[in-house]
């Protein structure tokens, strides 16, 4: 790897080691954050169309907890783990033990073409395309597909171990009867509180995780294939640190509150960094036809 980072076995263990207390803490939260929302979005104050778009934001970045966990880095109790990627992965309409095989595929294959399942979609290359794709719903529509899919015991991926297929066709089932048990207790509420949020939401997370590989060459260093965005305090907090994504793809066992740390040691082998999302998705839409 030609940005390796030579550290000592300690600052290693310091880096590598997990807790429950920092993702217990801003997972109560952001969680807390979208039920308070959802509380005063039933009560429709005031302006309370603007907190459904505030609300869409929380509750769609609900995904980076999601990401820690399947990683097994975000609490040190697996239990820990498990549990908050089913509920945030139910929320998101996006089945933790699928993504998880989807995702470390992704990690094992970072920007190859014909390997990369992140790369099975490709990125729009005009405008037209581009603000399609940035609405969500063509995100939203795959994802439902690989939800039915799963479910009915159809599915062809092939990083998907032949082992996991049962687990991932049950696990999508109940996620299904999930879906209709809610609507069944809170009605049409889902839609205001929930189903919305989540359609304004997901351009926001379009726009955060284009950055992530966008015009990176096929490589196997990862301080080459991946982007570190430097952003601000608060969607640093947002995403979970998920900004340090060059780090995060070098060592993917740092638990995501030790990635402003690992960033300190990388980031003079870091060779794609970005200031600021809003700049980076300017540029890349000024770069359309």
């Amino acid at each position: 790897m030609a940005g390796k980072v030579h550290l000592t076995k300690e600052t290693w263990r310091v880096l590598l080691v997990r807790t429950d207390g920092p993702a217990l803490i801003r997972l109560a939260i952001h969680v807390g954050i979208v039920l308070f929302l959802a509380v005063l979005i039933s009560l429709q104050p005031p302006y309370w169309p603007a907190l459904i778009i505030l609300q869409g934001v929380v509750l769609i970045f609900l995904f980076a907890p999601l990401h820690e966990c399947i990683h097994d880095t975000a609490f040190k109790s697996t239990w820990c783990n498990r549990l908050v990627a089913i509920v945030c992965g139910w929320l998101l309409l996006l089945p933790p033990a699928w993504f998880r095989y989807y995702h470390l595929n992704h990690h094992r294959f970072t920007n190859d073409p014909s390997r990369d399942p992140e790369l099975t979609t490709l990125k729009p290359l005009n405008r037209r395309d581009h603000l399609i794709y940035m609405t969500g719903l063509t995100t939203w529509w795959r994802q439902l597909l690989v939800l039915l899919r799963n479910a009915f015991g159809r599915n062809r991926d092939e990083f998907i171990p032949r082992k996991a297929h049962r687990r991932i066709t049950v696990e999508a089932a109940l996620f299904i009867a999930a879906y209709g048990i809610a609507y069944q207790i809170f009605g049409d509420a889902v839609y205001l509180m929930w189903v919305v949020p989540a359609l304004i939401g997901q351009p926001f997370l379009r726009a955060f995780l284009l950055a992530e590989h966008l015009n990176c060459p096929d490589a196997r260093d990862m301080t080459v294939n991946s982007r570190t965005t430097v952003t601000n305090l608060l969607v640093r907090w947002l995403t979970w640190n998920m900004s340090f994504h060059a780090e995060h793809h070098y060592q993917p066992a740092v638990p995501f509150h030790k990635l402003p740390l690992f960033h300190q040691y990388l980031r003079p082998q870091l060779q794609v960094i970005h200031e600021g999302y809003f700049d980076l998705n300017r540029d890349h839409w000024s770069r359309l036809t």
